[in-house]
């Protein structure tokens, strides 16, 4: 694989984590709870605010200074982190991108004693195939991607991790 590294971002950083977030919700539509209709219209302060830090990581991959992964966690109950918008782009699956990043945001998660888990589209066969080499057990919680879809997701836990 190429030198590919991990980092994770803050406000600062919006403009990349924006461009790359809305290149996968136009590549990947059903990949994702949320629309790239919806997301277009978020103004600075929004994106600025996703990356803030408080409520998780926001971490990119980069390979020669271009972003080619994103993923996050969402502290979204005491004790939970959920992982969510994780992508790669096309060029670069197969080549451990989503590990790495994955690798980053359960590491940060880790560093808190947090409990994590996800929501996988069923229509991502490879997401959920990433997901469960990496130790994510689905816990039989299935829902609707996104509200009035035909399209389901299933809910996955990490499995508890030695230290």
């Amino acid at each position: 694989m190429s030198d590919v590294r991990t980092e994770e971002v803050a406000p600062d950083d919006w403009s990349a984590w924006r461009d790359i977030r809305l290149r996968s919700l136009f590549r990947d539509p059903d990949a994702f709870g949320s629309t790239y209709e919806t997301e277009a219209d978020f103004v600075e302060a929004t994106w600025r605010s996703r990356i803030d830090g408080t409520s998780g990581p926001g971490v990119l991959a980069y390979a020669d200074e271009v972003p080619v992964g994103m993923g996050a966690g969402w502290l979204y109950e005491p004790g939970r982190l959920m992982v969510v918008a994780m992508w790669t782009e096309p060029d670069w699956r197969g080549r451990g991108v989503g590990r790495q990043v994955l690798d980053h945001v359960v590491g940060w998660a880790d560093e808190r004693a947090l409990a994590v888990d996800l929501w996988v589209a069923d229509a991502n066969p490879d997401a959920r195939r990433l997901y469960e080499r990496y130790g994510f057990r689905p816990d039989g919680r299935t829902e609707p991607l996104r509200d009035g879809s035909e399209l389901t997701m299933s809910r996955l836990v990490l499995a508890p991790r030695r230290p």
